[in-house]
C-alpha cells in the first residue's frame, strides 16, 4: 500500500472514489468489461450489510429461496412494459453445449418473471397467501457506463417477491420493506436517507408504484440506495397468478418486489470517505479495532506483544472485531496511513512506555490527529472501545445528515431550481408537471426527480415548471 496521497474530493470526486475503492482493497479490476472482483475486505463490508438486512427480512416473516440464473426469453416478453424497460440491458445466451438453443435464455436481470411463473403453481387459494419470498443472488444488466459498486454489469443483491390477496396488503408490504431498507441504511451504514415515491418516469418497469430511499453523497449527487415496488396485478395477470377466495371466486393476486444491492458498499464509501480514505461505520467495519504494536528492539517486542495479546483477547471476548497488525519491516507511520485508508474506526497503539504505564492509545478514524486520540488504561480498554465505537457510529450519521440538510435548498421558481442544481445542491420544489415537463427539466439541468418525499409540507403550491396548482413537493438532483 503506497503512502502517496489520493486525489482530493474537491479536485476530482470521481477519481477520488475510484482510487479509494482500489487502494483500500475493496475491489480489483476484472478481465470482463464493466465487472469487478470484490476482494475479501470489500466483501466483508457487503456481508455486514447483508447480515443486518437478512435478519430484518426474516424478522418480517420472509423466507429465503433461490431461483435459476437463466430465464426463458419468452418469460421476459410476457409483461410488455417490463421487457421494454429492460431490453437494452439484457444479456442473452443463444448457444450452449455446442448447439443453438431452441429458445434463447436471458441472464437474470431481475426475477419477477421466473418467480411469477413459480407463484402461479404454488398459489391455489387464499390459504396460500401471503407468500413472502426473498433471494440473495447475482444479476446482470449490460450497462454501457460503469463504476465500481455503483453501476456494474454484474452485481449482487437481494430481491424480495411477495403475493397478496388485496391491493392494501401489497401496499402495506411495499412500505414495510422500504422501512426495513431505511432502518438498515440509517442504523447500520450510518447513511441518512429520504423515503419517498418515484415519479412515473423513474418508476420500475411494470410497477404500479415505486418507492425509494435516496441518499446524498459527498459530491452532493443523489444515490438511489434501495427500491420497493407495488406491482399491482400486472405480473399476476401476465403469469396467471390466481387464488380461490373464501367466497369461492377466482381472483388475481397483488404482487410486490423490492431490492437492495452492492451499490450500498459504494454508498458507504461516498457518504463517509475523506481525503485520507475510507471512514467505515463501526457496525459494518470488517475490523472495528486494529492494534498496532510499536517497538524498536527484540527486548521491547516481547513485552509489547504480550500486552497486545492480552488486549486482543479482551476485546475479542467482548464481541469487538479486532485485527493485530503483525507486519514486519513496515514503520508505524506507514501502518497508521494504511489503516486510515482502509477506514478502520479505532486504532489502538501500544509501545514500551504504554506497557510500563499500563496504558493504550486509542485513535478514532473520524477525528484525525491529536484531537482524536486518548490514553486509556489497559484494564478499561474494553469499555473505552465500546463507548468510542458507539460514538463514532453516531458521529458519522450526524455528520452525513448535517451535510445533506445543508445542501437541500427550496426553489420556488424554475430559474431558482436551475441555479440550485447548477450549484450542485438538491432543489426542493412544488411539482405538478407531466412526464414531458420532467424530461425537459432533465434535459436542461441534468437533474431528475429523485422522489416525492413522504414528509410533505402540506397545503398547495405552484408547480415550479408549469405554474399549475401542485399538491406535492419533489426533490430534484443530479444522480448516479
Amino acid at each position: 500500500m503506497s503512502e502517496q496521497a489520493v486525489t482530493a474530493q474537491s479536485e476530482d470526486f470521481s477519481r477520488w472514489y475510484n482510487e479509494i475503492v482500489y487502494r483500500a482493497d475493496l475491489a480489483a479490476p476484472s478481465p470482463v468489461r464493466g465487472c469487478i472482483i470484490i476482494k475479501p475486505y470489500g466483501y466483508e463490508v457487503w456481508e455486514g450489510i447483508k447480515a443486518g438486512l437478512d435478519r430484518r427480512i426474516k424478522e418480517t416473516g420472509h423466507q429465503n429461496a433461490y431461483f435459476p440464473l437463466f430465464i426463458p426469453e419468452s418469460y421476459i416478453k410476457r409483461e410488455a412494459e417490463h421487457v421494454e424497460g429492460f431490453s437494452p440491458e439484457l444479456a442473452v445466451v443463444t448457444h450452449a453445449g455446442g448447439r443453438e438453443l431452441e429458445e434463447p435464455l436471458v441472464v437474470r436481470p431481475t426475477s419477477e418473471t421466473v418467480i411469477g411463473e413459480a407463484f402461479s403453481d404454488w398459489i391455489q387459494s387464499y390459504r396460500d397467501l401471503p407468500l413472502l419470498i426473498n433471494q440473495w443472488a447475482n444479476v446482470v444488466r449490460w450497462e454501457l457506463r460503469t463504476r465500481p459498486f455503483l453501476r456494474t454489469a454484474e452485481f449482487l443483491w437481494q430481491e424480495g417477491h411477495t403475493a397478496h390477496a388485496s391491493h392494501d396488503e401489497a401496499e402495506e408490504e411495499t412500505l414495510q420493506m422500504l422501512d426495513v431498507y431505511a432502518d438498515c441504511a440509517v442504523n447500520d451504514a450510518a447513511i441518512p436517507v429520504i423515503k419517498g415515491e418515484k415519479s412515473r418516469m423513474e418508476r420500475f418497469a411494470g410497477a404500479m408504484r415505486t418507492y425509494t430511499i435516496e441518499a446524498m453523497m459527498r459530491d452532493k449527487r443523489a444515490l438511489q440506495c434501495g427500491t420497493s415496488h407495488n406491482l399491482g396485478q400486472n405480473f399476476a395477470k401476465a403469469f396467471d397468478i390466481r387464488y380461490l377466495t373464501e367466497a369461492n371466486t377466482q381472483e388475481f393476486c397483488w404482487t410486490t418486489s423490492w431490492g437492495l444491492t452492492t451499490r450500498m458498499v459504494g454508498a458507504v464509501v461516498m457518504t463517509h470517505g475523506d481525503d485520507k480514505g475510507l471512514r467505515l461505520p463501526p457496525k459494518l467495519a470488517p475490523y472495528q479495532v486494529v492494534i498496532v504494536p510499536i517497538y524498536k528492539r527484540d527486548a521491547q517486542r516481547v513485552a509489547v506483544m504480550e500486552a497486545v495479546e492480552r488486549l486482543r483477547e479482551a476485546l475479542t471476548e467482548s464481541g469487538i472485531r479486532v485485527h493485530v497488525d503483525r507486519r514486519e519491516g513496515q514503520s508505524p507511520g506507514f501502518k497508521f496511513n494504511d489503516w486510515e485508508m482502509r477506514g478502520v474506526p479505532v486504532r489502538a497503539e501500544i509501545g514500551p512506555k504504554d506497557v510500563e504505564n499500563n496504558n493504550v492509545v486509542l485513535a478514532r478514524r473520524d477525528v484525525l490527529g491529536r484531537q482524536g486520540k486518548q490514553f486509556v488504561s489497559q484494564d478499561g480498554v474494553v469499555d473505552a472501545a465500546r463507548d468510542l465505537l458507539a460514538d463514532i457510529q453516531r458521529a458519522l450519521l450526524d455528520d452525513a445528515q448535517a451535510f445533506r440538510d445543508a445542501h437541500i435548498q427550496d426553489a420556488s421558481s424554475y430559474d431558482e431550481l436551475r441555479a440550485v442544481v447548477e450549484a450542485g445542491d438538491w432543489a426542493r420544489s412544488w411539482w405538478a408537471g407531466s412526464d414531458a415537463d420532467e424530461q425537459a427539466v432533465k434535459d436542461k439541468t441534468g437533474a431528475t426527480i429523485r422522489c416525492f418525499p413522504f414528509e410533505q409540507p402540506g397545503g398547495r403550491g405552484e408547480c415550479v415548471k408549469t405554474g399549475k396548482a401542485a399538491e406535492k413537493v419533489a426533490l430534484f438532483a443530479k444522480a448516479y
